[in-house]
């Protein structure tokens, strides 16, 4: 089996827990754009936002493709906002990315400001050797396989045997297996994993690499 020599890591839920209330500001943003810049009735946004995500792999796409949004305009909104007050740094998982050699990339369907904004309050900038967000792989976004040919593109092309996909969710992962990529699922309950090993936090991945001598 080949050496491990590169992490492509997601960001939102992934690198900070899902329960820190981000992405409650975040879907509020949403809504609001979909009210205020696509014009969708209020009593249809929550459950159209569910459906353009699950059939487009994020809502931007979706309402890109679907009712002609701009997505930098999209981006701008929904991202303008500070986290600060409930993403903060978190030495232990900064302390468990520095055990690992590996080169290091974010893969978001989200914005680079977003990655950068998230990646600062952290305190993990400096260990990444960039960001891949969702305009580097437009008109693709996970789960697309076209979206990891472009990200693969990105980091140089490395072989995708030697490289491990993390995310919290699964039909992503399930697109980068099927392109080679290793993949760990970060989920606080193991049972959802299928095929996917799966740890609690991102803090866990040395641990869990050491487990299967990857």
């Amino acid at each position: 089996m080949s050496k491990l020599k590169l992490l492509f890591i997601d960001l939102d839920d992934t690198v900070y827990p899902s329960d820190t209330g981000a992405w409650d500001i975040l879907g509020e943003r949403i809504y609001q754009f979909m009210e205020n810049h696509v014009g969708l009735n209020p009593e249809i946004i929550h459950e159209e936002r569910d459906r353009l995500f699950h059939k487009h792999g994020t809502t931007m796409k979706g309402l890109s493709d679907e009712y002609g949004a701009d997505v930098h305009d999209y981006l701008d909104y929904v991202h303008s906002v500070n986290l600060s007050g409930v993403i903060k740094e978190n030495q232990e998982l900064r302390r468990a990315l520095l055990d690992l050699p590996q080169e290091k990339w974010i893969f978001t369907n989200a914005s680079r400001h977003h990655a950068e904004q998230i990646l600062r309050l952290v305190g993990i900038t400096d260990l990444f050797v960039g960001i891949i967000d969702v305009l580097d792989t437009y008109p693709y976004c996970k789960p697309d396989p076209l979206a990891f040919k472009l990200a693969l593109k990105k980091a140089g092309n490395p072989d995708p045997e030697t490289c491990l996909f993390v995310d919290d969710r699964v039909p992503n992962l399930d697109s980068a297996n099927m392109l080679g990529l290793r993949t760990i699922l970060v989920h606080p309950s193991p049972e959802t994993a299928n095929t996917h090993i799966t740890i609690a936090e991102l803090s866990d991945l040395p641990q869990a690499l050491a487990k299967v001598g990857w």
